[in-house]
């Protein structure tokens, strides 16, 4: 399995991740000793937790890491990995806390705004709940979907779950009582691969889907404010088809009221403007990258972080000068950070993006009607060659009237 490259930040923590390994430092400080390194192949194995369950024997796997993020006040951050395993941090400083067995691989986590718990989404629909202030408790079934997971998140309040699925629903559950269900988002019609609350707007929700849309809701009440189709953005010659602008990240900007929305596969960053009192979205710029772009993170007293498939310039940052984006080529920040990646680059050397498995989740298509034209045809022709051939009938003989007597 190919490894995933990604990037989580909080405040001034910023953390790159490729295959099994992250690399945790800080925008602001110019010290490398201030770097934490951690790779996952080297984490102890623990047997998973029975929870009343039968549970399959431990599944090696690659250690790749699936999902991180940070704590909303940044003081915990937590990742799962390919072998099934849930692993704890404390930042301030950083240390590893727990590592957790979950029960089947993992799509996305996030914490609660009271940062007492984790929530992880796996692939089989469910999400469980483990403690973060008990960092050995075992995890407890929440919620679960009739169909794989690929985003959860919560409400600031901590009153709402909300849940992204293949197959196009955003579920909208309260906390307390997850069985109970306060609204459904629906309207994608292909598989929801991201979801995120708006920071400042606890009541406005972003979504992409494999549709190709990008679409703003008022989660609670299930309805849609307004719908963005980014093939109609690229351009008549490029817009025939929606696939592979399946966001696999959606990030807020909260001093400029800025979107943006990476689609990995074109590469395009789409930035668009949030009108919260209009609620609408409108479309700014489209960022193009002559490389891959893995990932991309709003830092709020510097502009857009995009880490990119360049060893000479990995992370470069983007800030809008005269309303127009443009790289910051002369960032000492970013020149500093590049080049601890680049005595690193073995972590994210021939990674894919999440959005690489976005491509097995679109719907199969079939075209009954050629197909039953087809298979028609073809019974005729073994119809057709079962017949033997006839001669031709000779002339009918007639009957002579005989002699009148």
């Amino acid at each position: 399995m190919a490894s995933s490259a990604g990037l989580a930040l909080c405040g001034q923590a910023l953390v790159v991740r490729g295959g099994s390994r992250f690399l945790a430092t800080s925008t602001a400080s110019s010290d490398d000793d201030s770097v934490f390194m951690y790779d996952c192949s080297a984490t102890e194995e623990k047997a998973p937790e029975s929870n009343g369950e039968d549970r399959q024997p431990v599944d090696k796997g690659s250690d790749m890491i699936l999902a991180s993020t940070f704590s909303t006040s940044g003081s915990y951050f937590a990742l799962t990995d390919d072998s099934k395993r849930l692993i704890l941090f404390r930042t301030k400083p950083w240390q590893c806390l727990s590592v957790r067995a979950v029960v089947r691989r993992c799509t996305a986590l996030t914490f609660t705004a009271s940062e007492e718990r984790v929530l992880v989404a796996d692939k089989s629909g469910d999400v469980y709940s483990f403690s973060v202030l008990e960092p050995e408790g075992p995890g407890r079934l929440e919620l679960g979907h009739l169909s794989m997971l690929l985003d959860v998140a919560v409400s600031p309040d901590d009153c709402f779950v909300l849940t992204a699925d293949r197959d196009e629903k955003i579920r909208v559950s309260w906390a307390a009582a997850p069985h109970s269900i306060e609204a459904f988002c629906l309207g994608h019609t292909e598989f929801v691969s991201r979801i995120f609350v708006v920071p400042g707007h606890p009541e406005l929700l972003l979504s992409s889907s494999g549709d190709g849309t990008l679409r703003l809701w008022e989660y609670r009440s299930g309805l849609q404010l307004h719908c963005c189709d980014l093939a109609g953005l690229r351009g008549p010659a490029e817009s025939k088809d929606h696939k592979g602008l399946a966001a696999s990240r959606i990030t807020f900007w909260g001093q400029e009221s800025c979107v943006a929305v990476l689609c990995d596969c074109v590469p395009a960053v789409f930035v668009f403007q949030l009108d919260a009192d209009t609620r609408q979205l409108a479309f700014r710029q489209q960022l193009s990258f002559p490389q891959r772009v893995w990932d991309v993170v709003f830092e709020d007293a510097r502009g857009l972080w995009v880490l990119q498939d360049c060893r000479e310039a990995p992370l470069v940052l983007w800030r809008p000068v005269d309303g127009r984006w443009q790289p910051v080529c002369e960032s000492a920040v970013s020149q500093r950070l590049s080049s601890r990646l680049r005595g690193d680059w073995a972590m994210l050397e021939g990674s894919v993006s999440a959005e690489d498995s976005f491509h097995s989740l679109y719907k199969a298509t079939f075209d009954n009607m050629a197909s039953y034209l087809r298979k028609k045809g073809e019974r005729l022709q073994q119809q057709r060659g079962r017949k033997r051939p006839h001669s031709p009938p000779g002339p009918s003989k007639r009957a002579r009237p005989g002699p009148q007597p």
